[in-house]
């Protein structure tokens, strides 16, 4: 039986916060490497991990307050709706774990500035205010767009001015080629659990949209991320070792065939490959970075 503390963390999502962290990282390395640091290394990737478990924490307890999460969820169990852990129990950790994101942070904080400071409090706010509160993000059809800013934007492109002092057209680029691929994984979550969301009103982007529409949507995004690529290449704003990436087209071309093919509990695995989409891109990239580095 699967540990009902992995559950409730959702390992297979943390690339999401890894992956933006590890190539922003890798990038400053190989440009910056005379003002690289390895603690703002380490502590981004710290802080970054404690933050995801804290809002997926926060998501199985405030989604089973407000009765989304029932005996019909076809994905993941839920610890708190299943009682594998005692909700209290389950906002407690997640209260740790935000605190243990803020500890990371601060060094980060300390030598990053107001900036740092603000993008600190803003991540705080939204580990609640994605699932929680009056008007949670997720109901308002903007979870897609928050993890977009926060897992993409602002994971690259904090670290790259903790690490340079700065920020630069590439390092945009490469905040919204992660983040476009992490709000694909939130897209397959949310057209999975369609249904459930509808019935008890809440209002993500896919009950808005509709689920064909969706689906084309998480094949635009993933497809972007390429385009995108191909745009620092031909600018040569990048190596040409970063073409290493599109050793990922075959894995995204198989998701976006089997984007309209799943059911049930096959958007489970669709999401699992999703994030490994996410990381083997940041990790192919990252590594055509390393091996520029070498010439």
């Amino acid at each position: 039986m699967t540990n009902p503390w992995l559950l409730a963390i959702r390992p297979k999502t943390l690339p999401a916060s890894i992956s933006p962290i590890l190539l922003s990282n890798v990038y400053c390395y190989t440009v910056f490497a005379d003002r690289f640091q390895w603690p703002v290394l380490i502590l981004t990737l710290l802080a970054a991990i404690f933050i995801q478990i804290a809002v997926n924490l926060a998501n199985d307890y405030f989604d089973f307050k407000k009765g989304v999460d029932t005996e019909h969820r076809i994905g993941p169990k839920r610890v708190s709706q299943s009682g594998l852990i005692q909700p209290k129990t389950v906002f407690s950790v997640m209260l740790l774990s935000t605190a243990l994101a803020v500890a990371c942070a601060g060094y980060l904080m300390l030598i990053g500035g107001l900036p740092i400071v603000f993008l600190t409090i803003a991540s705080v706010i939204c580990v609640i205010w994605y699932s929680g509160g009056p008007f949670p993000l997720a109901s308002l059809g903007l979870g897609e767009v928050t993890v977009f800013l926060f897992f993409g934007l602002v994971a690259v492109l904090a670290t790259q001015y903790l690490q340079t002092g700065n920020i630069n057209v590439t390092g945009i680029v490469l905040g919204c080629q992660m983040g476009l691929i992490s709000a694909s994984i939130m897209l397959v979550n949310n057209i999975r659990d369609i249904e459930t969301d509808r019935a008890a009103h809440k209002r993500t982007l896919v009950v808005r949209l509709g689920k064909p529409t969706a689906q084309q949507l998480y094949i635009l995004l993933l497809a972007l991320p390429f385009v995108l690529q191909t745009y620092l290449l031909l600018n040569k704003l990048v190596s040409l070792e970063m073409v290493f990436s599109f050793a990922c087209l075959p894995l995204c071309f198989k998701l976006s065939r089997q984007i309209g093919q799943c059911q049930g509990e096959g958007y489970n695995q669709q999401l699992a490959q999703t994030a490994k989409l996410l990381l083997l891109f940041a990790l192919l990239s990252s590594a055509g970075l390393l091996v520029s580095g070498l010439h």
